[in-house]
């Protein structure tokens, strides 16, 4: 398990997501803001959009930061070199970062459709 960087890279990064999540979930930003918080043109267009998208994104993060995490216990079993493990580690970071943005801009489009 040492030095398993298909293991450590899910792992780590998906602890960070679920911690950022669950820090954003109890402490979202009140007001629209460039320093932190889910910062997209949709999610900035109004107070309530901003609002939605705070609390959507934080769940997701969370959910995501869990599936990414349970990726890494792939590394577990399969022990890759460290290159192909980077590799594969950053696949999985990507799509997950890919995915989040979708969900929460998808939610927001939903969510306010008739004032787009």
């Amino acid at each position: 398990m040492t030095e398993n960087t298909l293991f450590f890279i899910p792992v780590l990064t998906g602890l960070v997501f679920i911690i950022t999540g669950i820090i954003l979930l109890k402490f979202p930003p009140k007001k629209r803001n460039s320093f932190y918080g889910y910062r997209t043109a949709s999610s900035m267009k109004n107070q309530e959009r901003w609002d939605f998208a705070q609390i959507y994104s934080s769940k997701e993060m969370i959910k995501l930061g869990s599936l990414l995490a349970l990726l890494g216990l792939i590394g577990l079993k399969y022990r890759p070199d460290e290159e192909t493990g980077v590799f594969w580690g950053m696949v999985f970071l990507i799509l997950i970062v890919i995915v989040l943005i979708v969900r929460v801009e998808l939610a927001i489009k939903n969510k306010f459709k008739k004032s787009a």
